[in-house]
């Protein structure tokens, strides 16, 4: 039976006290793997969660080339009903698979969250509600 890399990495990370925040699969067998916790992340967390899957994919059998754990960064991905209730009220950048009726495929705006599985954001006092499936990343827009 094969083991679900992705369901081996939720069940693991959030063990040893971190949020996945994302997990890519790449070209020539790269596993990218994003993770955050309160306070931010840092070199030893990212070695102690690699270390970690690099025993537990040996142990399941996970075949893979390399492994890169990292923070998500100041302007990490927002894709789970959490991230968005958690982050309503922040900037973010918005790009779409489809673009809006004014022909728009990237806007920043405040994000205000999630309404009937519909992505809500303000864009200069303009509400617009998104399909998720027209929506391909929203990303926190960092203020400096």
């Amino acid at each position: 039976m094969a083991v679900n890399l992705q369901s081996v990495v939720e069940a693991t990370v959030p063990g040893l006290g971190y949020e996945v925040v994302d997990l890519e699969l790449g070209q020539n067998g790269l596993v990218r793997l994003f993770i955050d916790k309160p306070g931010g992340i840092t070199v030893e967390d990212c070695a102690t969660v690699s270390n970690h899957l690099t025993r537990l994919f040996m142990v399941e059998n996970i075949g893979y080339d390399r492994l890169e754990v990292s923070s998500p960064g100041l302007d990490r991905a927002i894709k789970t009903p959490a991230d968005f209730a958690r982050f309503a009220g922040e900037l973010v950048r918005v790009k779409m698979r489809m673009p809006l009726p004014d022909k728009r495929k990237r806007f920043v705006g405040k994000l205000v969250g999630l309404e009937d599985n519909k992505v809500v954001v303000d864009v200069d006092g303009e509400r617009l509600t998104i399909e998720q499936a027209h929506i391909d990343k929203v990303r926190l827009e960092p203020q400096f």
